[in-house]
């Protein structure tokens, strides 16, 4: 029997939810079918103009970290209390809970707190890989001695998106994509094109180790890296070229997706993020910009497909004519699951 899918739930491990602030301290129920305990939530208010806030369970509760930002992390003990078998509770802070603010989360599983990985040069002081759904969370302390360091990244596999930013002290956020390669970089806290040096060492990532080369992120600094490897019906990370029309390039995943974010490479562009809860059907997907603090766009829209996205805009940072882009992409449902069953268009 063919193989259609790695995950037939993917809510298992990844999920969209939409929510309202209130100002107090509550609960927030992940809406789909399938309760899930969140270990990255990555949260944005769509009507106001604040901060992407990013918590994981390893650097711990009421840490908070800003995807625009080159800040340090920041301790809110009125942000991310609590990660909760079906969710994660809020306090009052107006970045997480603003009242009558409207907000998107997207929430992704790991497999806890984690526990030091030992097999590279030098141990993380915590790695939480779900190998399952191809995610690890990873916290380590950079070595000024050695700037040629690697880590295991507990996921058995090769990554494919490495995203690392500093904990300690005031960098970028620094992004390995496979299609970029190991001798560039992008950085999601601006709107740069890809740019040449040895963050990765020129090494590419193996089944078991990330490099990074702490001259270029920062000697002796703490930093968090988040690690991600392409699941077959549930995640892909890729490329595409542009065509510069409204009938836009088609971009085939293998699945429904519910989360899409692009970059273009070759120029300057913002990252965009698309989902599938925002509005929830095509010709209305708002945007937002991970390199951005602003609130949600009515431009450059995606069509989400039952196999795929497709390009609704002649923008440049999203559909250059012959603009290249990197992606990555989360399902909603698998084209088609282990069972031979496709998933319905939208």
């Amino acid at each position: 029997m063919a193989v259609y899918t790695a995950i037939d739930d993917p809510e298992a491990y990844f999920q969209v939810q939409l929510y309202t602030g209130d100002g107090s301290s509550h609960a927030i129920t992940l809406g789909g079918d399938t309760d899930m305990q969140p270990d990255l939530v990555w949260s944005k208010s769509r009507s106001n103009g604040s901060s992407h806030t990013l918590a994981d369970a390893v650097r711990g509760v009421t840490k908070d970290l800003y995807s625009e930002s080159t800040a340090a992390e920041y301790t809110n003990a009125q942000g991310l209390k609590s990660f909760d078998s079906d969710g994660f509770t809020l306090g009052t802070d107006n970045g997480w809970n603003g009242s009558s603010r409207t907000f998107v989360a997207w929430c992704w599983k790991a497999d806890g707190s984690g526990s030091a990985n030992t097999a590279g040069s030098r141990d993380t002081t915590a790695t939480s890989a779900n190998t399952t759904s191809g995610f690890s969370i990873c916290t380590l302390t950079t070595e000024d001695a050695d700037q040629a360091d690697t880590y295991g990244h507990g996921l058995g596999v090769v990554p494919t998106f490495i995203i690392a930013k500093t904990r300690s002290t005031t960098n970028g956020w620094f992004v390995y994509h496979v299609d970029v390669g190991n001798d560039k970089f992008l950085r999601m806290e601006t709107d740069g094109a890809e740019a040449d040096n040895e963050m990765w060492n020129d090494t590419t990532p193996t089944s078991t180790l990330f490099s990074l080369n702490a001259a270029n992120i920062g000697n002796a600094v703490t930093a968090v890296v988040y690690c991600f490897t392409p699941k077959q019906g549930f995640s892909k990370f890729g490329s595409y070229t542009g065509n510069g029309n409204a009938d836009g390039t088609f971009v085939y995943t293998g699945f429904k997706p519910a989360f899409v974010l692009t970059k273009r490479t070759d120029d300057e562009s913002d990252w965009y993020l698309s989902d599938n809860k925002r509005n929830g059907y095509n010709g209305s997907n708002e945007v937002l910009y991970a390199n951005e603090a602003d609130t949600e766009k009515t431009v450059d829209r995606i069509d989400i497909l039952s196999n795929g996205f497709k390009l609704r805009s002649t923008g440049s940072g999203v559909n250059a004519s012959g603009g290249t882009f990197v992606y990555m992409a989360f399902a909603e449902a698998p084209f088609v699951n282990s069972e031979g069953v496709p998933c319905n268009a939208r």
